[in-house]
């Protein structure tokens, strides 16, 4: 199904325009959605929908730890986080268990919140 051309204009617009924060939020939000849609498929015994959305999230996984600066001594605590999260979805998509994606979701869940919080903050710092 092909999207209406103003709304694909808008949604590249909105990428192009993001700061490296927002693009960061977008990337947790999308995660957080092929995970919901694989955990559907996985209910539905549609096993091409819970593969094709579950390897979507492993992409997103791969490109958060492809942009880690490791500089930083928190990016070794992040780049284990994102390889065991990693690990999980393969596991999650060889068996298409549910229960390991619902895991998977909690954890992207708590980490989108805490970058939207850290955004906040940055945005309001306090003195």
């Amino acid at each position: 199904m092909a999207m209406p051309t103003g709304y694909s204009a808008y949604q590249n617009n909105k990428v192009m325009t993001a700061s490296p924060a927002e693009l960061t939020l977008m990337l947790y939000e999308g995660a957080i959605k092929f995970c919901n849609i694989a955990i559907m498929g996985i209910e539905q015994n549609d096993v091409p929908k819970a593969h094709t959305n579950i390897t979507k999230v492993e992409a997103i996984i791969e490109e958060f730890r492809s942009t880690l600066d490791f500089k930083y001594p928190v990016a070794k605590d992040f780049d284990e986080v994102y390889k065991y999260l990693y690990d999980r979805l393969v596991e999650a998509n060889l068996k298409k268990d549910k229960e390991i994606l619902e895991e998977v979701l909690k954890h992207l869940r708590t980490m989108r919140d805490t970058w939207k919080e850290v955004m906040k903050q940055g945005k309001h710092p306090s003195v």
